[in-house]
């Protein structure tokens, strides 16, 4: 959460020239609401349900570039489809970065508490050994800019001889999540 999934998975899918899909969106535009009223009216464990089976869905797309929710690797079928169906990245922050890019952002029903930096630094905690595990690439996104971390990934993917040629650069079964 705020570790720049959307941003960076919008600018690395224009230089692939792969669409570029936000679970966190199409969750919203398929339900015709928000996030935080699919929380408030199906809590946590309903909307996680929601988000699974679109990750499931989405991991069997080819040809895009696939920013997850947050939260979708509590899900341990979420994290197989992660592993098996793409090339994952796992672009993480410090609490420090975390805090301040999710500071004003409203439409994030974990972080509405009376402490957000405690609960980041929980989700964190809880979340980065699940992220670790499916990750074949792991990213810090603090300090560089977006475009120095698109160009970061896309020599690290040039690099790695079982992800160079059409398996990411073409349409094919595998693409990135």
């Amino acid at each position: 959460m705020g570790a720049g999934k959307s941003t960076i998975g919008r600018h690395l899918a224009t230089q692939l020239g792969k669409r570029f899909v936000d679970s966190d969106r199409e969750l919203e535009a398929r339900t015709g609401t928000t996030i935080p009223v699919i929380f408030d009216i199906e809590g946590e464990v309903g909307f996680r349900r929601r988000e699974a089976l679109l990750v499931q869905e989405l991991t069997q797309e080819t040809g895009i570039v696939l920013a997850t929710g947050g939260g979708a690797v509590h899900d341990p079928d979420t994290r197989e489809a992660l592993k098996a169906r793409g090339f994952t990245i796992y672009l993480c922050a410090s609490l420090a970065d975390l805090v301040v890019r999710t500071r004003r952002d409203r439409n994030r029903p974990l972080l509405n508490t009376a402490d957000p930096r405690n609960r980041l630094e929980e989700l964190l905690a809880l979340r980065d050994p699940w992220y670790r595990e499916v990750a074949d690439l792991v990213v810090e996104t603090g300090r560089p800019s977006v475009a120095r971390v698109v160009a970061h990934i896309l020599e690290t993917l040039k690099a790695i001889p079982e992800v160079t040629g059409e398996w990411v650069f073409e349409d094919t079964p595998r693409g990135l999540a």
